[in-house]
């Protein structure tokens, strides 16, 4: 299982926000490009990156920082927010970026989406952040009626990269992620699915690797609040893997 550190940017800062809440934002750093760097020095192989201001209003504030970090890193960097039309996946490729990650064009336009993933096979991602179920859009400011299963699977024949699963209620609050959800839709869906929001100690990312079917985890908040770093997650994800 594979930890990805998250990089979340809001007005070329890098934040935390609490359930999605734009109104509870929490910034770490001015310096995205060093934070980006101190992660891959220790030991991930791969950042996800969120343009927070691309997810909630429709266009990037983020674009110099989001190149700035793909040219100074030498692994993989994943981008969502804001990814809605094709033009916008091909401008994130031109800055550097392996992977694009839909989330609010896969509900809104399942036509542009399927277009999309169609034209950079292999690179693209569906996001799907749930509440209670179900499938929320536009920087988690609107809940759909779609289940998160339903899209997942809805999606599953244009073959995705992978599916990054969020349980919105547990985003930034350190609680621990919902691994029964999790292991339910990973097992439900062939797409590999990687586990975000909630993680909280080295226990919660040792559980999801103990599932052997969770792809990856993606933490943020509780690496920036000092629980653990990079480097003891990379080894927990590790540690019932037969690694």
């Amino acid at each position: 299982m594979i930890v990805i550190p998250a990089v979340d940017l809001y007005q070329g800062k890098v934040v935390r926000l609490a359930r999605g809440d734009y109104n509870e934002v929490t910034v770490y750093s001015d310096d995205p490009v060093a934070v980006a760097r101190s992660f891959e020095d220790a030991g991930a192989g791969r950042i996800h990156v969120v343009d927070l201001d691309a997810a909630a209003q429709g266009r990037g504030a983020n674009l110099d920082a989001i190149g700035a970090i793909a040219r100074a890193l030498g692994i993989e960097v994943e981008l969502g927010g804001g990814i809605r039309t094709v033009e916008d996946a091909r401008r994130a490729f031109d800055l550097g970026v392996k992977y694009v990650i839909l989330g609010t064009v896969c509900v809104r336009d399942p036509s542009t989406a399927s277009s999309i993933l169609e034209a950079f096979p292999g690179r693209v991602a569906i996001g799907i952040d749930a509440l209670g179920g179900r499938a929320a859009i536009t920087g988690w400011k609107e809940v759909t009626s779609m289940t998160a299963l339903d899209l997942a699977r809805h999606y599953e024949k244009l073959r995705p990269a992978f599916i990054v699963f969020t349980d919105i209620s547990r985003d930034g609050m350190l609680t621990g992620p919902d691994i029964e959800a999790t292991v339910s839709l990973a097992r439900s869906v062939s797409t590999p699915v990687i586990a975000s929001g909630g993680v909280s100690s080295l226990e919660d990312i040792r559980a999801l690797a103990a599932t052997g079917v969770v792809a990856g985890v993606i933490t943020g908040k509780a690496i920036y609040e000092g629980r653990f770093d990079v480097a003891q997650a990379v080894r927990a994800s590790r540690s019932r893997a037969g690694a």
